[in-house]
């Protein structure tokens, strides 16, 4: 619930076995690079090293796992967000059953119900989810669902705002039939919609220029004369970009990598050589 007390453990920028304490701020966030999670909201300081670690709550139960903060420097400002622990159990048996994550998607656009817009339709109270438009030959379209409908539950669980819908609809297995209550000139109605798949997202080409090391995730270059002036003239390679393996460690764009395994380097193929021999 919000409010209650919750305790984050790892190892911030390389303190092991670290404890923070926050409360719970808000629930069921929804992010603009995820909109199937609805993330834990909490003022828990997570920084890098104990960000994809649990969060407990106060009889020892993890309920999520500590995943991105919002910061306008790279460290902990008071946001940080962690996906919630039935989402992650979901993803996790969906990966061992099918080899992938299924999602259910209905091919619609919404937005929020504020209070002029709840007047505006009838309603009681701002509440529900507005569908803003209908993708041609989607399920919703095939169902009937219309711009200007307003989803007020999905197979019984009432949607209280539109960030609440896409965990709802993403978690509902993919041909199946859901049963939505939509308000609709100033009735409700029930409307039958199977669901379909979410659409595969894009990844990226294998033709990016920077020079990334496989193992580690990091794309890398070498110093210039001004750069190695400024870490006192030593030889190194700076991050242009860091993924997988060197992000979960704390690597960030604009470290300079000096040394691998006490080995110091100063080109991507020397020490892409020394990554081959771990």
């Amino acid at each position: 619930r919000v409010g209650e007390w919750v305790l984050a453990i790892g190892s911030p920028y390389g303190f092991e076995s670290s404890a923070s304490a926050g409360i719970v701020s808000a629930k069921s966030r929804s992010l603009p690079d995820d909109n199937y999670v609805p993330f834990i909201q909490t003022d828990v300081a997570v920084n890098p090293g104990n960000s994809g670690g649990p969060l407990f709550n106060m009889v020892g139960e993890v309920i999520g796992i500590n995943s991105q903060i919002y910061s306008r420097t790279g460290g902990y400002q008071g946001l940080s967000f962690a996906i919630p622990i039935d989402v992650a159990m979901s993803v996790q048996d969906q990966i061992v059953k099918h080899g992938k994550v299924q999602r259910g998607r209905l091919g619609i656009s919404i937005q929020e119900v504020n209070q002029s817009l709840a007047e505006s339709f009838g309603l009681s109270k701002p509440s529900g989810a507005l569908i803003s438009s209908v993708e041609p030959d989607s399920p919703a379209a095939k169902a009937g669902l219309e711009a200007g409908d307003v989803i007020l539950s999905v197979n019984g669980k009432d949607i209280q705002s539109s960030n609440e819908l896409p965990p709802v609809i993403a978690g509902i297995t993919p041909g199946d039939s859901a049963k939505l209550k939509v308000w609709r000139k100033n009735a409700s109605k029930e409307i039958d919609v199977k669901v379909g798949g979410a659409k595969a997202e894009n990844t990226a080409g294998g033709d990016n220029k920077e020079t990334a090391t496989g193992k580690l995730g990091l794309a890398l270059r070498s110093l210039r004369a001004e750069e190695r002036s400024q870490i006192g003239g030593k030889n190194g390679l700076l991050v242009e970009k860091s993924s997988g393996a060197a992000a979960r460690a704390g690597i960030r764009q604009g470290d300079v990598v000096l040394s691998v395994n006490g080995e110091a380097v100063s080109s991507v193929d020397q020490l892409q050589a020394s990554v081959a021999k771990a």
